[in-house]
């Protein structure tokens, strides 16, 4: 990934204790940091470290239902990401589409329902709200 590391777009010298952001990243879409943007600090020896900004959740009531599954004694979220998403690591789209602090409390207790979701964007997905399959 290439990061302008110094200046503005107009090319006038940055206030170097701003974080700005200037790229996004060039992750894939089906990473949890795909269009994430890229900020860079500068340090007071003026290096710039570049740095991911914070990945802010979305709005559940934006993903589209895909299932509901009944947690059993051993389920874990990667093992449910690979069964219902087809890659264990999506395992971040199911935590995604459930309140917790904690993704591990979501296969804790068996019994418990979890919403599996599809992202924003995913065509015919977002905001159905029914279940399937």
């Amino acid at each position: 990934m290439s990061v302008p590391m110094t200046g503005t777009a107009n090319g006038e010298p940055r206030d170097p204790s701003a974080a700005i952001p200037v790229a996004t990243t060039t992750y894939p879409r089906t990473s949890r940091y795909y269009n994430t943007p890229v900020a860079v600090h500068t340090e007071p020896d003026g290096r710039e470290l570049p740095y991911l900004r914070r990945r802010l959740l979305p709005d559940p009531a934006t993903l589209g239902t895909l299932a509901e599954h009944t947690v059993s004694t051993g389920d874990r979220l990667d093992l449910l990401a690979h069964r219902y998403l087809g890659s264990a690591d999506q395992w971040w789209q199911i935590a995604d589409a459930n309140p917790a602090l904690d993704p591990a409390e979501l296969t804790g207790t068996p019994g418990r329902r979890i919403r599996i979701a599809l992202p924003p964007g995913v065509p015919g997905a977002a905001g159905d709200g029914g279940l399937h399959g």
